[in-house]
């Protein structure tokens, strides 16, 4: 392949149609003809655009049943009016106009066209019956409500419920960590700041005068969920997915065979993770599983430090990478194209990176989807596929319909033996077959990315198969019996499995606060058996170590300076007891 500028070679990994949708949409421009607003890779699915566009001209909408699967949200460019109300209700600035769009983001153009290009009779059907806000009368009694976590699903709960009229709601947020945010700080990729954006939404909930914030308490050491219950009408658990899915192979558990999970929450700052160590002595790493935060994994160990650098990546992750000698990335999926899980957008962003080369392999080009979504995806493998690679740069090589046999290696991983597979269609399902050929990759690192799954929490019922708290609408009931468990909810990750994006959390959220609410009005939750006072003097005893909201602001505005002084968004404090000590304004490192 030739060398190519970046921008072009970016623009050339799509299909001729979204060529000719870009060369359409430029034209357009010249002459004088307006061209629609445009969602960029950075689409959350927040779903705050969609109810103020005044021609509804932005979807899959939350009620539609394309939402809970899509990657992102997409602006129809022929009802579009360009008013401009999307852009300013975005909360991750990733809708942009006409004339704002660069080399680098112009291909969303076309996407965005593509999606209406797919539209079929019924697709724009709503999925099922939307669960109806709550309208109600003045209520004297205040509904008491605690949330377990401070992510996405918990801050969106807190908002719906915040936001009932003719209610009064108390919300008591408990977090583990010193910090609010979840996935938001330790989750999302440090290249992706736009992303972060959404914290300042979040932000705003937390700030909520209704909404106490109790940060460092560890519901199940300091606090249990009896206790919680006596002191609130209801307990909702939005604490996420923290354990990882298994190989079920040998050598799994060898080291240098790591989480992605781990790995992640190492360079976002978790303070679990922290002292965590990886060997990136080898020159090749595997990824097993192809889906965000395969890729994330992957732009990582491939970046340029100097390219991390700017991002809020933690100081000893940023130390360890400069050092690594880690040149190639193999990304492993059992499927073709079409059963990959990561978005295009995010596949895109792959040849964005400076001195990375992008290639592909192991993928039947008769992958059995349709759809010009679909085909750009397809498209941009296809193009990864006829990359030449160079001795130069490091690599991200995207392998297909590989299945995972075992993990080999003398005392640690060397390597990984993998099954070459075939995907052959049963009804409308994709069926792997292997084919009876094996094949061994050596590397010294090997990142598992194959999901994650919730955590039992004490006294109540759990799915072990799929990793959740087994539940109707929000509310958790007991497997056995279907009865709800009286005042008992939950929401996110541990409410339906760890899929979609930060802002499928929120119609999520919006289902489980709606029940509550409802509950509540009908009389079938319990009134709180001891008061607010008495709740926060239980705690504060429990926990002397707790953190208020006035004592994260502490945190935030410390890690913003220090990042300031580095020319970085933030440095982000990783021990606990320090983030104790900053809240309190006690720190000795200054600022």
């Amino acid at each position: 392949m030739v060398d190519l500028p970046r921008d072009t070679d970016y623009i050339l990994c799509i299909t001729s149609f979204v060529e000719t949708r870009l060369i359409s949409c430029k034209q357009e421009q010249k002459a004088g003809c307006p061209v629609a607003h445009v969602v960029t890779q950075s689409c959350c699915n927040d779903a705050s655009c969609v109810s103020v566009c005044p021609v509804d001209c932005i979807h899959p909408t939350p009620a539609e049943r394309a939402y809970i699967r899509t990657e992102m949200l997409f602006i129809d460019p022929v009802a579009c009016i360009d008013c401009g109300a999307c852009v300013d209700e975005c909360p991750v600035d990733a809708i942009v106009p006409p004339e704002d769009l660069t080399p680098a983001t112009e291909v969303f153009a076309a996407i965005n066209a593509a999606y209406y290009e797919d539209i079929t009779p019924g697709a724009m059907d709503v999925a099922e019956a939307p669960v109806a806000a709550v309208s109600v009368g003045d209520t004297r009694t205040p509904l008491r409500v605690a949330i377990v976590g401070s992510g996405p699903s918990a801050c969106y709960v807190a908002e719906e419920l915040s936001s009932t009229a003719g209610i009064g709601v108390e919300v008591t947020f408990l977090e583990r960590l010193p910090a609010p945010g979840g996935l938001v700080r330790y989750g999302v990729a440090p290249d992706h700041a736009k992303t972060k954006l959404i914290s300042t939404t979040f932000s705003r909930t937390l700030s909520r005068k209704n909404c106490a914030v109790l940060l460092n308490v560890d519901v199940g050491q300091h606090l249990s969920h009896d206790e919680i219950v006596d002191h609130h009408h209801a307990v909702v658990y939005a604490s996420g997915a923290p354990a990882d899915r298994s190989l079920g192979i040998s050598g799994e558990d060898l080291p240098g065979s790591v989480s992605a999970r781990e790995f992640s929450a190492w360079y976002n700052g978790h303070p679990d993770h922290a002292e965590r160590t990886f060997d990136f002595s080898g020159e090749r790493a595997v990824v097993v599983g192809n889906g965000n935060v395969a890729l994330d994994v992957a732009r990582v160990l491939t970046s340029d430090v100097a390219r991390l650098v700017g991002t809020d990546i933690a100081d000893h992750a940023l130390e360890s990478l400069a050092a690594s000698r880690i040149r190639e990335v193999i990304i492993l999926g059992r499927r073709g194209v079409g059963g990959a899980a990561f978005s295009t957008p995010e596949l895109l962003g792959l040849s964005q990176i400076p001195g990375v080369e992008v290639t592909a392999s192991g993928f039947e080009r008769s992958d059995p989807e349709s759809g010009a979504l679909h085909r750009i995806k397809a498209s941009v493998v296809e193009n990864y596929a006829r990359t030449i690679a160079s001795s130069g740069n490091r690599r991200i090589h995207l392998q297909f319909q590989r299945t995972p046999v075992s993990i080999f290696g003398d005392g640690r991983v060397g390597g990984i033996r993998v099954e070459r597979n075939t995907v052959h269609m049963s009804g409308v399902k994709p069926v792997v077959v292997g084919t009876g050929e094996f094949e061994d990759i050596e590397a010294g690192l090997l990142v598992r990315s194959i999901g994650f799954r919730g955590v039992r929490i004490a006294d109540l019922p759990f799915d072990e198969q799929r990793g959740v708290l087994p539940n109707q609408g929000g509310a958790v009931v007991d497997p056995l019996t279907g009865e709800a468990v009286t005042g008992v909810y939950t929401a996110g990750w541990l409410k339906r499995g760890p899929s979609g994006v930060i802002g499928s959390n929120r119609p999520c959220s919006i289902e489980t606060s709606r029940r509550i609410v409802r509950d509540f009005l009908a009389g079938r939750l319990e009134a709180p058996r001891h008061s607010t006072a008495d709740f926060m003097e239980l705690v504060y005893r429990r926990q002397p170590a707790l953190v208020d909201l006035k004592g994260w602001k502490r945190i935030d505005a410390h890690e913003r300076k220090q990042g300031k002084v580095h020319g970085r968004p933030r440095l982000k404090i990783v021990d606990v007891a320090e983030m104790v000590d900053v809240s309190r304004g006690t720190s000795r490192t200054g600022g």
